[in-house]
């Protein structure tokens, strides 16, 4: 039987946050040196690219003097971790604050509540936009009046471009200017906002209702993160889509950028139902690691931890609405149900991102624990562990998920999320009724992403083991 292990503790313990609080005067601060030796002891032990990086070879310094000079010759933490990923890496991340980061993976941050993508103008110059995709209920934005599909091109006064939109948009305060966009181009109004960020924990469940459509019952659930805190609320939902009567659902996950795998399980189980103790997925871990380390993902019929039942659908068909910013554990239950049941994916492309993280903290092999972790200093990592491949060995889909239904969202005409008429859910609609959706005014320009509102944030776009 495999030890048991907790690779990932969010629930921060008083006795240890006071430890931090008591012992500030006392804390002698850490040596670039010796946040690298962590780093390089987390990734040496750890990391799934491990073999591409001949550094990490368990044999590659012949001494230890060599090694620490192989330490010490990086200036910072950041040089050192960017220096020993792999090529094809995308999302191993550094932080030097993992508090920040703790909170962030529990769904508390620093939000003015406007969530918003940001993209080029279509003129081929550095200028861009932003859009707002939607907005958290009780947020400053909320009572501001800010609403999804509003246009903003300048920020204090300065026209946002690919140089400058973090330093404007990063402040706790700051005024956006509000424009409309026709498809070719972008017109300043005279209006403004002038919004703030507060501490906000996002419930990632922004939308779940019943839509009834000729009779016809159909599920809509738009999901932005998978945060496990909230995993009680997202049961609570399938059990009203099941007093419901649901015999069709959407799932929308077009925001999401990942989060909790074992979350992303108990989704796919509340969709199915049927396929319990069955392989989800399979993880591929470095050498070293995998005899010991893999285990496969199993369907569930109840809460790990809690026991509480899961309300499942039992469906064997589900509509996924997907875009470029549809990452990890989205593309997990997508990837995992596809060879149970017919997964229908409508929009464009997801991020290609099949690969799961848990969190490192400076405190000794194997664990890495919060709680024995170092008090000179709160780096913290979160490399890239194991791959992820479903029941019929898919993985290393780089490139995302192909749609089966390519529908770009319309800058021009974003709709109210959760009504019959928003685009994407009206494409979905159509093909689970067979009545045509409405066509578009025009033809919808696509625009190339620059960023998003959480690019910014420690968890960005992360697949999270939360496994005891």
């Amino acid at each position: 039987m495999k030890k048991t292990l907790i690779l990932l503790l969010l629930t921060i313990s008083v006795l240890f946050t006071s430890c931090f609080e008591d012992n500030d005067d006392n804390i002698r601060e850490a040596s670039t040196s010796e946040i690298n030796d962590f780093i390089y002891r987390g990734l040496n032990f750890f990391y799934v690219y491990k073999s591409d990086r001949a550094e990490l070879a368990n044999d590659f310094f012949a001494n230890e003097g060599e090694y620490n000079d192989f330490l010490s010759s990086f200036s910072t933490p950041e040089t050192f971790f960017d220096y020993l990923k792999a090529p094809q890496d995308r999302f191993s991340i550094l932080v030097p604050d993992f508090v920040e980061l703790e909170n962030a993976l529990s769904g508390t941050t620093f939000n003015t509540g406007m969530e918003y993508g940001l993209l080029f103008y279509p003129d081929g110059s550095e200028n861009i936009f932003g859009y707002v995709r939607y907005v958290l209920p009780n947020s400053d934005a909320a009572a501001k009046g800010v609403e999804r599909g509003m246009i903003f091109n300048r920020v204090d006064g300065q026209q946002l471009t690919e140089t400058n939109f973090s330093d404007l948009l990063a402040p706790l305060g700051f005024t956006i200017s509000l424009a409309t966009f026709d498809g070719t181009d972008v017109f300043s109004t005279n209006e403004s906002i002038e919004l703030r960020k507060e501490e906000f924990t996002e419930n990632p469940i922004q939308v779940a209702k019943t839509l009834d459509v000729n009779g016809q019952k159909i599920g809509y659930l738009m999901y932005n993160a998978f945060t496990n805190e909230f995993d009680s609320q997202l049961n609570s939902a399938f059990a009203q889509f099941q007093s419901d009567g649901v015999s069709d659902l959407v799932i929308d996950l077009r925001y999401n950028g990942g989060g909790s795998v074992r979350t992303a399980i108990y989704l796919a189980g509340m969709i199915t139902g049927q396929n319990s103790g069955e392989i989800f997925y399979t993880e591929e871990w470095n050498e070293d690691r995998q005899e010991e380390y893999a285990e496969n993902g199993l369907f569930v019929n109840s809460f790990i931890n809690g026991g509480e039942a899961i309300n499942s659908l039992n469906l064997s068909k589900v509509y996924v609405l997907t875009s470029s910013r549809t990452a990890s554990a989205s593309e997990l239950v997508i990837n995992g149900l596809n060879p149970y049941i017919d997964v229908v994916q409508v929009g464009t492309n997801t991020t290609g991102k099949y690969q799961a993280s848990f969190l490192l903290y400076d405190a000794p092999a194997p664990g890495f624990s919060r709680n024995q972790a170092n008090l000179d200093h709160t780096y913290a990592m979160l490399p890239l562990v194991f791959q992820t491949a479903n029941a019929n060995g898919f993985t290393g889909f780089d490139n995302g998920l192909v749609p089966d239904i390519e529908l770009p969202e319309d800058y021009t005409n974003l709709g109210v999320l959760g009504e019959e008429t928003e685009p994407l859910l009206a494409a979905a609609i159509a093909d689970i009724t067979g009545i045509p959706a409405p066509q578009p005014r025009q033809a919808i320009t696509v625009l190339e992403t620059v960023s998003e509102s959480k690019a910014s944030l420690p968890n960005y776009q992360l697949m999270i083991l939360d496994r005891e």
